[in-house]
C-alpha cells in the first residue's frame, strides 16, 4: 500500500462570517510518489484545503492528517523537515545570494547552537544541482528572472529533504518557458525522490500535462478526482467553469480550450 503523507476525512471549514464552508464534507487520500494538480475557479477552496493540509488551519469537523500526525499539532519547525513548502508569492525580506536562500532550507534541521553541518552543506549543493540553480550560487537572488526565483525557492524547499513538496500557483507571472520549466522540475522531483507532489494551479492544461491526478474543486467540494482523461470531461468543465469548453488530446493529455459564447464544440 502507497504511504499517504496527506490524508482528510469528512473535512469542513467555515472562515468567520461567511456564509457557506470554504471546504465542505472533504476526504482526500494523497500518497508519496504521486504529483496531483489541485484545479478549479477562484473561490472553490483550493487555497483553503491547501491550509489545512499544512496546518495552518484547524478544521471545524472532520481530521486532516498531515505526515502521519494532525496536521495542526506539527510545530512549524517539525513540519518543516517533512514538508517542503513553496508559496504564491514571496520577496526577499533581506539581501541574499542564492546559495544563502537556498542554506535557508535547512534551518529545521541546525542543532540548538545553530551551526550548519556537512551533511547541511551536502544537502543544499544537491537542491542547488537538481533545480540546476549552481551556475547562479554567488548571484544576488534580487537580480534573478522570475524563473530562476522560483527555481531557487523550489531548490530551498528540496533542500529540507522533506517528503512532501508543495506548490501553490509556482507558475504565477511566468511566461511560457518558465512554466514548463516547474512544472517539468516538480514531476522530476517527484518521481526520481519518490516524493508526494501537491501543486494548486490554474493552469489546467499543464496540470493534465504533467500531474498523476486532478482533483477538481467546485464551491468547496471535490467534483473529480482521478486522471487528467477522467477529470477533464467537457460536461464537468462547463458545469463547474459555467463556460463553453471543448477538450482535445495532445499525446494522451487532454487539454482543456475555453470556447467564445457564439463557438460550438463543432467549431472546435
Amino acid at each position: 500500500m502507497a504511504d499517504v503523507v496527506f490524508d482528510a476525512k469528512c473535512v469542513t471549514y467555515t472562515y468567520a462570517e461567511a456564509a457557506a464552508p470554504a471546504v465542505r464534507d472533504v476526504s482526500l487520500e494523497i500518497a508519496a510518489g504521486e504529483l496531483v494538480g489541485v484545479v478549479g475557479p477562484n473561490g472553490s477552496g483550493k487555497t483553503t484545503l491547501l491550509r489545512l493540509f499544512l496546518g495552518l488551519l484547524v478544521p471545524q469537523s472532520g481530521s486532516m492528517r498531515s505526515v502521519g500526525r494532525q496536521a495542526s499539532a506539527w510545530s512549524r519547525r517539525e513540519f518543516a523537515r517533512h514538508v517542503g513548502v513553496v508559496t504564491q508569492r514571496e520577496e526577499p525580506a533581506f539581501p541574499l545570494r542564492v546559495h544563502q536562500a537556498v542554506m535557508l532550507g535547512r534551518f529545521a534541521h541546525v542543532g540548538p547552537i545553530g551551526r550548519f553541518s556537512r551533511s547541511d552543506r551536502e544537502a543544499v549543493e544537491r537542491a542547488m544541482a537538481q533545480c540546476d540553480v549552481v551556475a547562479l550560487r554567488d548571484r544576488w537572488v534580487s537580480t534573478l528572472s522570475g524563473g530562476e526565483w522560483q527555481r531557487v525557492r523550489i531548490a530551498r524547499a528540496l533542500a529540507q529533504e522533506p517528503r512532501a513538496l508543495v506548490l501553490d500557483e509556482p507558475t504565477v507571472s511566468l511566461d511560457v518557458r518558465h512554466e514548463m520549466e516547474v512544472f517539468e522540475l516538480t514531476a522530476e522531483l517527484v518521481r526520481q525522490h519518490g516524493l508526494c507532489g501537491v501543486v494548486v494551479t490554474h493552469h489546467i492544461n499543464l496540470a493534465a500535462r504533467f500531474a498523476d491526478r486532478l482533483v477538481l474543486m467546485d464551491r468547496g467540494t471535490i467534483r473529480a478526482d482521478g486522471p487528467p482523461t477522467h477529470v477533464l470531461s467537457p460536461a464537468l468543465l462547463e458545469e463547474v467553469f459555467e463556460w463553453p469548453v471543448a477538450v482535445q488530446e495532445w499525446r494522451g493529455s487532454p487539454q482543456f480550450v475555453p470556447l467564445r459564447k457564439s463557438e460550438t464544440h463543432e467549431d472546435s
